[in-house]
């Protein structure tokens, strides 16, 4: 019995390590394949220069430019909003309160929901029910300004995807901080908001940041959710003001993969972008590494 316990050990050891290897070996490769294919058109002017009509020249800054920005946007709105609604998650509803199990059925709802889904709802709410209403409201002329697409419903739909990943990442963390520094905190006299802000949120910063890593890598490569809220196809300018369409490397991957007059002639600049994409979303994930792991080393001294 021990000794086929042993092999048992053993087997599953072989298993699981093989399956690691070929995760491994998986991402390593298409690395290889994107750097390989895409690294000659990998240049200074490909990524400071705008592109140039017909998408076959030219470089890619709007896009940087563009999918930096939409980031950004959506993790200041759907990070707030996922930690507080985690908050309210663990400090405050009961498990068996009738709204937190709504609040539960929401949550896991949105995380399943296809994100084709949420770019139709940010068409249908953003755009044509806020931003046309805003319009009738301030414009005179009839002109459209919010009523049409533009970064910043495209960041409010992409919040909206990422809020669930948010929410599950900074719960998990909330429950984890022990008890007993919940209970010292309110029998020296804190009030639940001071516990909460004192006690609670330091020690769970690095979820939150964990969760905002998790946000950028789900939303810098979406395309389904901004298709009909405001990116665009040729923008050789970077927006100015919240109003403005953007452009987007997910989706300037998609169009020379598929709407381009010769496709053969632009599998360069796909892989090249493709290329640009992963190096911004890494950047923006090492940044947050890194400040996770700074304020992670302040709360253990």
């Amino acid at each position: 019995m021990k000794q086929k316990t042993k092999w048992l050990g053993y087997l599953l050891f072989g298993v699981t390590g093989l399956c690691t290897l070929l995760i491994v070996a998986a991402l390593i490769y298409m690395l290889a394949e994107i750097t390989v294919r895409g690294g000659h058109f990998f240049t200074w002017e490909f990524l400071t220069a705008n592109p140039e009509q017909g998408m076959t020249a030219g470089g890619i800054f709007p896009a940087i430019v563009g999918t930096v920005l939409l980031v950004l946007l959506m993790s200041i709105v759907g990070v707030p909003i996922g930690t507080i609604t985690a908050i309210y998650m663990v400090e405050y509803a009961k498990n068996d309160f009738i709204f937190m199990k709504l609040v539960r059925f929401a949550v896991n709802t949105l995380a399943g929901v296809p994100s084709i889904v949420f770019g139709l709802f940010g068409l249908g709410f953003f755009i044509q029910f806020i931003g046309s209403g805003i319009d009738k409201v301030v414009s005179t002329d009839g002109h459209l300004v919010w009523g049409q697409p533009n970064i910043l419903w495209a960041s409010l739909t992409m919040a909206l995807l990422t809020v669930p990943v948010v929410i599950v990442t900074v719960e998990e963390t909330l429950r984890a901080i022990p008890n007993e520094y919940r209970a010292a905190s309110l029998a020296l006299g804190a009030t639940k908001w001071q516990t909460i802000r004192k006690i609670i949120l330091p020690n769970a910063v690095p979820g939150i940041l964990t969760g905002t890593i998790l946000a950028i890598g789900r939303g810098a490569g979406e395309v389904a959710p901004i298709l009909f809220t405001g990116v665009a196809y040729f923008l050789p300018h970077l927006p100015s003001k919240l109003s403005d369409q953007f452009m987007n490397l997910g989706y300037h991957v998609y169009i020379l993969s598929t709407q381009s007059t010769d496709v053969e002639a632009t599998k360069g600049l796909q892989y090249a972008t493709v290329l640009v994409l992963l190096m911004v979303t890494f950047s923006l994930n090492f940044i947050a590494v890194i400040v996770r792991y700074f304020m992670r080393k302040k709360a253990i001294q």
